[in-house]
């Protein structure tokens, strides 16, 4: 049985990928500040959901000690962990960023992924598979001015990715993913940002002008498929742009 244990999965990307999942038969346990009724109330019987703020360092303690997470993962012969969760922010150059707002995104961004991570690596017993798939980015390749918490967190998924992938675990398989430029809530807030803090935001608002951001539902269903393909985990860094 295929199991999936989704952060951020309420909206944006990564309710594409709940989606995805869910209608391949694929139990889901979300865990995002909001619930989605909508989606709880499609998929009843698959679909778990915890409401949690992840930012929060005091977060990591209540999964470690969730029977639910615990209880779900038990019953999986392949388990995926999609670390979809993260923030843009703060944006702006160093100076203008506040010291708690880059502890919000270093929160997220790093020491949540890389402590779900390992939780579940230390839960999996058995013949049971652990999948791990960081939702990355470009900019964890390219430096942007007023990027560089987001930058630096996403090339920090790069490079855990490919350290686990040394480790060599049997029943281990890894990838930090960039998911291409996808139409969320993430754009738009970045779209909204002031030029002096983010000088490349015209070229973001050219893509959307120009159509060519791709919808959560199509790119939740694209990281699905990668992520279920025998291939996974081959590289421990990919782009979907190129498949």
């Amino acid at each position: 049985m295929i199991k999936a244990i989704l952060t951020g999965h309420s909206k944006g990307l990564g309710l594409g990928i709940a989606r995805a999942l869910l209608k391949r038969g694929h139990a889901v346990l979300g865990i995002s500040r909001s619930q989605n009724t909508e989606l709880q109330q499609q998929y009843n019987e698959d679909l778990q959901q915890i409401s949690l703020d992840l930012t929060q360092p005091s977060a990591l303690e209540q999964l470690e000690s969730s029977t639910q997470l615990r209880k779900f993962i038990a019953s999986a012969t392949q388990l995926l962990l999609i670390n979809n969760a993260g923030l843009v922010s703060p944006i702006g150059p160093l100076n203008a960023q506040a010291n708690g707002d880059i502890s919000r995104s270093v929160q997220l961004n790093i020491a949540v992924p890389l402590a779900l991570s390992a939780l579940l690596a230390r839960e999996v017993q058995g013949n049971q598979q652990l999948r791990i798939l960081h939702v990355s980015s470009g900019a964890a390749q390219s430096a942007y001015p007023g990027w560089s918490v987001y930058c630096a967190t996403k090339a920090a998924l790069d490079m855990h990715a490919r350290a686990v992938q040394e480790d060599q675990l049997p029943n281990v398989a890894i990838c930090s993913l960039a998911p291409g430029v996808i139409d969320t809530a993430m754009q738009t807030q970045i779209r909204e940002t002031d030029e002096s803090l983010f000088p490349n935001k015209q070229r973001f608002i050219q893509l959307k002008n120009s159509n060519s951001l791709s919808s959560p539902e199509s790119s939740g269903e694209r990281l699905v498929q990668y992520l279920l393909s025998p291939n996974f985990g081959r590289l421990a860094v990919d782009d979907l742009r190129a498949y």
